[in-house]
């Protein structure tokens, strides 16, 4: 018999109080510096954090800007990110309080230059949800980005007994929004292709793999993408999607805990006004007792001309051949 989580209780004006705490926080770090430009041969990517610069809005981090030596459009809407660390989330209801919904991107985030193609982004412990994390970038040739994140939750007591992190990625414009996966019971020898593109934002938007078999209650956040199911399955720890002639390609490490999840409009209307832009994301949910001894997501990002499904399998397997370089 399964008993329904306890609602848990939020004080009065949480987001004011939120609000003042992130403030000093965010004038405190306003004289470092809040992104990088990085390069290797084919690649070029602003890497920042919640700070606003130029076209690019407050409170968006990761991946500004994503292109080419020869191609100065970005994969990623320009006023928003790739792999923008969006949420944490357990069974509590957040209705009406933006910034602890949001709260990855309205706590203060420090930007950290290790290398010449190597940027870090530091999140001291959050205020709501506890939980302190690295995001490490590091860009290879001649068109990779290795991505490690890891993570410290501080609280006891997430309620559901679980504690999911959301990452977002807001598509500039590409005319097919659809994300494609490998369907469950087919593999990387032997693939059958899913193109997941869900008709309305928080419909069927998220897709757990063939080993999920984790059970979280549902919270109350009716139209949040981690709250509504698919009923698909992946068979492989990747997708990828079209930008014009280029691909996207997002290959993780496996792990149990991780889910895919797609809008169709999540990146507000495209340049033109005639149409919206895709989200293509992913996250984290782990119960509490696994997701207290410390998260860690390790990824490949990918942006490449396209040259057919072949080479995607290609780069799925070469880099899940190699050994997972732990910091």
């Amino acid at each position: 018999m399964t008993s329904c989580p306890r609602r848990v209780s939020r004080p009065p004006g949480l987001d004011r109080l939120l609000a003042v705490m992130l403030a000093a926080g965010l004038a405190a770090a306003a004289a470092a510096e809040q992104q990088g430009t990085f390069r290797v041969s084919r690649l070029v990517c602003v890497i920042g954090n919640n700070a606003e610069s130029g076209a690019h809005r407050a409170g968006y981090n990761g991946l500004f800007r994503l292109a080419t030596p020869d191609r100065e459009e970005s994969a990623f809407h320009p006023a928003y990110a790739g792999l923008n660390l969006e949420h944490y989330f357990d069974a509590r209801d957040l209705r009406g309080e933006r910034v602890a919904f949001f709260e990855p991107r309205h706590a203060p985030m420090e930007f950290r230059r290790l290398g010449p193609t190597t940027a870090e982004l530091h999140q001291a412990a959050t205020p709501v949800f506890r939980v302190e994390s690295r995001t490490r970038f590091e860009l290879r040739e001649p068109y990779y980005i290795d991505v490690t994140y890891t993570a410290r939750p501080l609280n006891t007591g997430y309620a559901g007994g679980f504690l999911g992190v959301f990452w977002a990625s807001y598509l500039n414009a590409p005319e097919d929004k659809s994300m494609y996966f490998l369907q469950e019971g087919s593999t990387l020898a032997s693939p059958q292709w899913v193109q997941f593109c869900t008709p309305v934002h928080g419909r069927d938007s998220t897709v757990r793999g063939v080993g999920d078999r984790y059970v979280f209650p549902p919270g109350e956040e009716a139209r949040s993408l981690f709250r509504s199911l698919s009923p698909l399955r992946y068979a492989e720890p990747f997708f990828y999607g079209r930008i014009r002639d280029m691909v996207l390609i997002y290959i993780f490490r496996p792990t149990p805990h991780l889910r895919f999840a797609h809008s169709p409009s999540g990146g507000s209307r495209t340049p033109a006004g005639d149409d919206t832009n895709p989200a293509w994301d992913f996250q984290l949910v782990a119960p509490e007792a696994e997701a207290r001894q410390g998260l860690r997501l390790a990824m490949r990002v990918v942006y490449k001309p396209w040259a057919g499904r072949a080479d995607v399998l290609r780069e799925v397997r070469e880099w899940l051949a190699t050994p997972d370089q732990r910091p």
